[in-house]
């Protein structure tokens, strides 16, 4: 075997960093403000290890616009570099200074983070700009300035520089194919998107830019919900304030620190973009954290920073590890137990929020085996009686009038029908289902909670909701009952409807009949409408109308029928459409004829009373 050496073309390099290593021409200024921030955070290491003195107000970064001379400034008064330092960390590519810096001066603290990993950074100058110069000046006793200049070659020039006092001071001199970064509002809006949390002064053209301070850096029992809702406006200016939130603090088995709030949920909202800011030592990395969190979680907002998350080589979004997986965990985690300390401890703000956080919970307990183990505790729905129920205290409630069964509708408080009122009569007690994911919901529970069903108020007919006292089960000369001969009447009548009809003794004279669905075909239909699928007619077109004997008006049509059967006939359709109406199932294409007929019995019902005067 013959063992040979891989060979790399210095030349090739910095071309491929250029165009390949970077996917944002913006991410330079976000590289070159974090590596003057290491070079101030290395100058405030040396000062607590009494190998340098400064104060606090030296430390600053500095950027300079020069739209005429095509120039863009990064100066620092960090720690600088002598002539040897810049061959070592800016000649050698990926040889990282802070990882060097970090391991000489570890210490058993982490509140002064070193933001650089990898020593490319300063290499993202090149995407716009044709050439760079350093004048550095390095903190040691009798050093000597240092200038280094490279127009994107693989050749520089060093020489001595003409820098006085500590500090490096990086001159890019922009391409004509990057004119937008000599703008000052430019540079602005990216130093207030990258560097707006970083820990020292920094300043465009003499004025001050970042003057937030991240409060996910405060202990949580020194914040004050000013505070919160503040820095949640100064994230999102254009937000209605928020629900309630959550301040994280985990030091162990990684770093993480954060606030992600829950916002106001409005009917434009987009449920799949990603809202929380991910930070890495106070840098802005990226705004889509969806490996990070988990989906059910996409809708909370806020900030997120931890030195322990796994970044690809140009910091530019998530490495999918074990570390991330644990990191999305622990958040779902501190979620759910924020919301049960909520529930349980200040119940009615619960409560008043639950219209904006129920679908988080609900999709959270369907995708997240454990989050519903936590989250189950805290599943309420409103029932009919006005109370706030979780299935189990909904099930012993109501125990005398039902077993293993949960009636529930579909529709909200302000349209309550003929039907839910039916139930209410019978004091049945029913629940509220309106969100769009409760049919899948419900299939989950179901799967947990067995023998627990679940059915919609016309999903079925409950023996309770029968009086047999007052079934007509007189037959007559052919052998049918008048029930039978209801049923057929209005069979007869609806010939042009696919609808089987059933005639029973309903214990309400009210309500003349309605559409039994079949709840799992309903169920197959919601899913596939959720999905944005759609069932082959047929599984839908067949329907059970069920007439109630003890109806006055449905009893009237068979004798209306020998004086005016088309009168008769319209009626019967009528009461089935309205029916149908009543339960969201009416067609919108049958809405016109709908209204028409209305029209027309009217004025057949005008006319045959004035007849019979």
């Amino acid at each position: 075997m013959e063992k040979r050496t891989l060979k790399v073309h210095t030349e090739n390099i910095l071309p491929i960093i250029k165009k390949w290593l970077y996917s944002d021409k913006d991410i330079f200024v976000r590289e070159l403000v974090s590596n003057a921030c290491d070079a101030l955070s290395k100058c405030k290491t040396l000062r607590d290890k009494g190998e340098l003195s400064v104060t606090d107000d030296e430390l600053r970064i500095d950027l300079f616009v020069d739209k005429e001379k095509r120039t863009l400034r990064f100066v620092d008064t960090g720690i600088g570099m002598t002539a040897e330092e810049v061959e070592k960390y800016i000649a050698q590519l990926a040889f990282s200074g802070a990882e060097e810096f970090v391991s000489k001066y570890k210490s058993d603290t982490e509140k002064d983070q070193i933001i650089g990993h990898f020593g490319l950074g300063f290499y993202s100058a090149y995407m716009v700009a044709g050439s760079v110069t350093i004048d550095t000046l390095s903190y040691q006793t009798d050093a000597k300035s240092t200038l280094w200049t490279c127009d994107g070659g693989v050749e520089y020039d060093l020489q001595e520089g003409s820098r006085t006092t500590r500090g490096t001071d990086i001159t890019l001199y922009v391409s004509e194919d990057s004119d937008e970064f000599l703008e000052e509002s430019k540079i602005r809006s990216l130093l207030d998107q990258y560097c707006a949390f970083l820990p020292f002064p920094i300043y465009l053209n003499g004025t001050h830019i970042n003057n937030k301070e991240p409060l996910w850096l405060k202990s949580p029992s020194q914040c004050t919900d000013e505070e919160y809702l503040e820095f949640y406006r100064s994230l999102y200016p254009m937000d209605a304030d928020p629900l309630f939130w959550i301040h994280i603090n985990v030091d162990y088995p990684f770093h993480l620190q954060g606030i992600l709030y829950f916002p106001k949920i409005h009917k434009k909202f987009d449920w799949n973009k990603s809202n929380i800011k991910l930070f890495c030592n106070r840098v802005f990395v990226s705004d889509d954290c969806k490996d990070l969190i988990p989906d059910y979680l996409m809708v909370l907002k806020g900030a997120i920073d931890s030195p322990d998350i796994p970044l690809n080589v140009s910091r530019s979004y998530l490495q999918m590890d074990k570390t991330v997986r644990q990191l999305s965990t622990h958040v779902a985690k501190k979620i759910t137990d924020k919301l049960h300390t909520l529930y349980t401890s200040e119940k009615e703000k619960f409560l008043s929020c639950w219209q904006d956080i129920e679908l988080i919970v609900k999709l959270g307990i369907i995708q997240d085996e454990k989050f519903y183990e936590r989250a189950k505790e805290f599943l309420l729905w409103k029932s009919t009686s006005g109370e706030w129920l979780k299935v189990e205290e909904y099930l012993e409630k109501n125990k005398d009038k039902i077993k293993d069964k949960v009636f529930y509708t579909s529709s909200d408080e302000t349209q309550k029908s003929h039907f839910l009122n039916f139930y209410q009569e019978k004091g049945i007690e029913v629940l509220y289902a309106t969100s769009p994911i409760d049919t899948h919901l419900m299939n989950f529970l179901e799967g947990k909670m067995r023998p627990t069903r679940f059915q919609r108020i016309d999903g079925g007919i409950d023996d309770s909701l029968l009086d047999m006292t007052k079934e007509k089960t007189h037959l007559d000369a052919e052998g049918k009952t008048e029930a039978s001969r209801l049923a057929d009447f209005i069979r007869g009548s609806l010939g042009e409807y696919k609808v089987d009809v059933e005639a029973k003794s309903l214990s309400t004279e009210s309500l003349p009949g309605f559409i039994l669905v079949d709840e799992d075909l309903r169920r197959l239909r919601d899913t596939m409408a959720l999905s944005q699928g759609a069932l082959p007619p047929s599984f839908m077109e067949k329907k059970t109308f069920i007439v109630n004997t003890n109806s006055k008006l449905m009893n009237a049509l068979p004798h209306m029928s020998l004086k005016s059967p088309d009168l008769a006939k319209d009626l019967a359709q009528q009461v089935y459409e309205l029916s149908l109406l009543s339960q969201k199932e009416l067609e919108p294409t049958k809405l016109s004829d709908f209204i028409q007929r209305s029209t027309r019995v009217l004025e057949q019902l005008v006319e045959l009373n004035g007849q019979e005067k």
